[in-house]
């Protein structure tokens, strides 16, 4: 019968809690060494790489404009998982040989900062034009306008969209077991290829992801409440 293949077996029942006891410190040491820092770098240097395209963006400079343009289209258009490969199989083929951490940092800042320089773009462009003419009324340059009076108001603006694109990349990651970064997919792909337990390592690791972006949502609803303290109702 059908229901014969799913009877307990208690024998087998101990093998996969063994299997997921043994093999959940190595998912979280893939975790903690490589999947969460990561994130946080490239997280940081994609932000920066965002407010520069997005002031880029909104420059009166054509050719700035164009560039961005250029980088941003080039990004949303073509797949990440293409990107890490260009990097690392592609330009290793021609002598130019990254190590697989670093081009993994390269290649998810380049598209975190053009997905997110569209959202800091919209952002900074949603603070009404009274606010610019007013600040260059009492005398205010271009750059201290930006630093004082728009990107704080394009900041709260910005928190939920760039909060998604964080949590996002905490999963993107796992695209970097392609080009053999050890992080925590690619670890549950080792262990999985040794004791051929593959519904269970990768279940195991889908709870690990879910429970980090869970955690991370909660910092995001922080965040949203601390800024909105200062908006007026």
């Amino acid at each position: 019968m059908f229901w014969n293949n799913f009877s307990y077996d208690p024998d087998k029942m101990q093998r996969y809690l063994d299997i997921a006891q043994s093999s959940l410190l190595p998912l979280l040491e893939g975790a903690v060494v490589y999947t969460l820092p990561l994130t946080l770098i490239t997280f940081v240097l994609g932000l920066t790489l965002a407010i520069l395209t997005a002031l880029a963006r909104i420059s009166t400079i054509k050719p700035l404009q164009w560039i961005a343009r250029f980088y941003v289209s080039a990004i949303r258009g073509t797949p990440l998982l293409v990107q890490l490969f260009i990097l690392f199989y592609g330009l290793g083929s021609v002598g130019i040989v990254i190590d697989p951490f670093p081009a993994a940092v390269i290649g998810f800042s380049l598209n975190v900062g053009a997905y997110a320089s569209e959202v800091i773009r919209a952002a900074i462009l949603s603070i009404p034009k009274g606010q610019w003419e007013a600040a260059q009324m009492i005398g205010m340059s271009y750059s201290q306008t930006l630093r004082r009076v728009i990107l704080p108001q394009a900041t709260r603006v910005s928190i939920p969209p760039l909060s998604n694109t964080f949590i996002g990349l905490v999963k993107d990651t796992s695209l970097a077991s392609a080009i053999l970064v050890t992080e925590m997919f690619r670890r549950a792909q080792e262990i999985a290829a040794f004791n051929y337990e593959v519904l269970l390592l990768y279940t195991e690791v889908a709870i690990l992801y879910w429970i980090i972006c869970f955690l991370l949502s909660l910092v995001q609803g922080r965040l949203e409440r601390r800024f909105d303290r200062y908006v007026s109702r």
